[in-house]
């Protein structure tokens, strides 16, 4: 017998998801706005998208056989507060997607699994690959035509009942599946995501100048902070979640009590200084197995040293000038791109 979009569904959920829907492998609208968008020089760094660029405007470049896309979704929004509700001064502030365990494994893993179970449950030989956010594939579009939601004006997929804390994962397969409806925009007039970006990066509804982003310049960006961006980066240190935050649709939002989205000690709402003065040894432990782990404590450092010169407490420059406890050394300290971090927050804390 046929497996069917509702048996997949089923086993879906059955193995952890808490969405699944199913997309045409077609090349949407929404596909070739990539084009226009790396035109625009919004992709800075990222040259990866411009050299997959035509892959990712149709899944049967990456998939040639293609006839369905199977789109998952898991909720990792955990109890912890905003960034954007009171906090104590001098907390870092850590995307919550990078809190726990890495995604990337924790979803292939069930991927693999639900595709194991779709090649024993289906009759016919089918071709198929997945991807956890790490393919050629604009997974939001897909999302939104697989009926989990829609593109809202933050660029992330929102579903009206789960809000937008959502892991995007697929399985492209030569499967001739039944699609789900497309979900329809409910942002209506709504901008206060545009309004709260701290350093404008949403340029328009759905348009994000990834080179102005929290996220990309903490997390993308290899080098220096540019010094004219040090300032909206704020006590951030590793992503931001700001624009969804802000949004209606995650006030109320679906809760993961999943062992795996829980924050690790190290980044349950530490202090900047904590994390300056953890060692290169602690840090690569902490880093081991999440979603950080491609920072380093190096590029951890450029971003705790940048929020600290933006914390607006002078007293707080005086944790670059204490000596490291020996052993552990932490030569990540004394990397001259740290450095010139460091310097300039000691400098724009003298200022205050």
């Amino acid at each position: 017998m046929p497996v069917t979009s509702s048996d997949i569904k089923r086993q879906a959920v059955a193995l952890g998801f808490d969405l699944c829907g199913i997309a045409r492998a077609d090349e949407f609208p929404e596909l070739q706005s990539l084009r226009a968008w790396l035109d625009r020089g919004y992709a800075g760094e990222m040259g990866y998208l411009a050299r997959s660029a035509d892959r990712r405007m149709d899944v049967r470049r990456v998939l040639p056989c293609a006839r369905s896309v199977i789109v998952a979704a898991m909720v990792y929004n955990t109890d912890r507060p905003y960034s954007t509700e009171t906090t104590a001064a001098g907390t870092a502030e850590i995307s919550r997607y990078a809190w726990g365990e890495d995604y990337h494994r924790v979803i292939g893993d069930r991927l693999e699994r639900l595709l194991a179970w779709m090649r024993a449950e289906c009759a016919e030989p089918f071709d198929a690959t997945w991807y956890v956010d790490t393919g050629p594939v604009q997974e939001r579009v897909y999302g939104q035509h697989a009926g989990l939601g829609w593109i809202g004006k933050n660029t992330c997929l929102i579903n009206p009942e789960l809000g937008s804390w959502l892991f995007l994962s697929e399985i492209i397969v030569s499967l001739p599946l039944d699609p789900d409806e497309a979900g329809t925009d409910r942002c209506g007039s709504c901008t206060l995501c545009l309004e709260a970006c701290p350093t404008g990066a949403l340029v328009e509804p759905r348009v994000l100048d990834a080179t102005r982003c929290i996220s990309y310049l903490t997390i993308e960006l290899k080098g220096t902070i540019p010094e004219t961006d040090r300032d909206g980066v704020g006590d951030h240190v590793y992503g931001c979640d700001i624009c969804q935050e802000v949004c209606p649709f995650n006030m109320r939002p679906a809760v993961s009590t999943r062992e795996e989205w829980l924050p690790r000690r190290e980044f349950d709402q530490p202090a900047l200084v904590d994390l300056w003065r953890a060692s290169d040894e602690r840090l690569h432990a902490a880093l081991r197995g999440s979603a950080m782990a491609r920072a380093k404590p190096t590029g951890l450092r450029r971003n705790v040293a940048v929020a600290i010169g933006n914390s607006g407490h002078p007293d707080l420059a005086g944790v670059f000038d204490e000596a490291d406890d020996a052993p552990p050394v932490s030569p990540s300290k004394q990397d001259p791109m740290v450095q010139e971090h460091v310097d300039w927050a000691k400098r724009k804390l003298r200022s205050l």
